[in-house]
């Protein structure tokens, strides 16, 4: 799949508008909804503290557990709750990375069923597991199990990265691995170091349906109206 493939609109309605940086105010997070309605995006990603806020026509999405994972599980519960409570629609939690490094695939499992009975069946709950981190330290498989595991428990999309690990973000082997694993029972959103239409396209092809984005526009631009 190309850009050509796809046009601006189409890539659009599957992009998670993000801003999780630490230093990012209230008026950076006014900014990007105001950005996300004007380029029509999906959603808009934000870090918790930035609720309740009103996002229009699009999305609200939050993380939790967010960048590390290695909160207590009921911490990312309540936390995740809380965001609920306060205009989330959707929630995207990160795994505790080195239980499934050790191959403790029990505790990633309860980890996000534990997430899942906090917020109820009616929000999205996005899994990130660290794929490129997966990838480096163990291989193929542990990604492949740690998809099967959160989709067991409750996940409605598996995510490939925060943005945040410095193993890297979203990679096409990575998204065709998970896609693998899910098949067409849940989503797979590609995130991290997407700056490029040419680089979205390829993950869309791979298996990507949702896209986290920092620079939606400069994405966007790449492709045809």
């Amino acid at each position: 799949m190309t850009t050509s493939d796809l046009t601006r609109r189409d890539v659009a309605a599957i992009i998670d508008h993000t801003l999780l940086k630490p230093e990012a105010t209230r008026a950076a997070a006014e900014a990007a909804v105001a950005e996300a309605a004007e380029l029509g995006v999906y959603a808009v990603c934000l870090s918790p503290s930035m609720l309740p806020i009103d996002t229009g026509d699009q999305k609200t999405c939050v993380v939790a557990g967010f960048p590390s994972g290695k909160h207590h599980s009921l911490v990312k519960a309540s936390e995740a709750r809380l965001a609920v409570d306060t205009g989330a629609d959707e929630v995207d939690m990160v795994i505790d990375v080195g239980a499934a490094v050790d191959g403790r695939f029990d505790e990633v499992f309860a980890d996000v069923l534990t997430v899942r009975e906090a917020i109820g069946e009616g929000i999205v709950l996005k899994v990130i597991i660290e794929s490129a981190a997966l990838l480096e330290l163990t291989g193929p498989d542990t990604v492949t199990e740690v998809c099967r595991r959160a989709v067991q428990a409750g996940a409605a999309m598996v995510k490939t990265s925060t943005g945040f690990h410095p193993s890297g973000g979203a990679s096409v082997e990575a998204v065709r691995l998970m896609r693998a694993a899910v098949g067409d029972r849940v989503g797979v959103k590609a995130s991290g170091g997407i700056r490029t239409a040419e680089f979205a396209a390829e993950l869309i092809a791979a298996g990507a349906t949702r896209l986290g984005l920092s620079s939606s526009r400069a994405v966007l631009d790449g492709f045809p109206a």
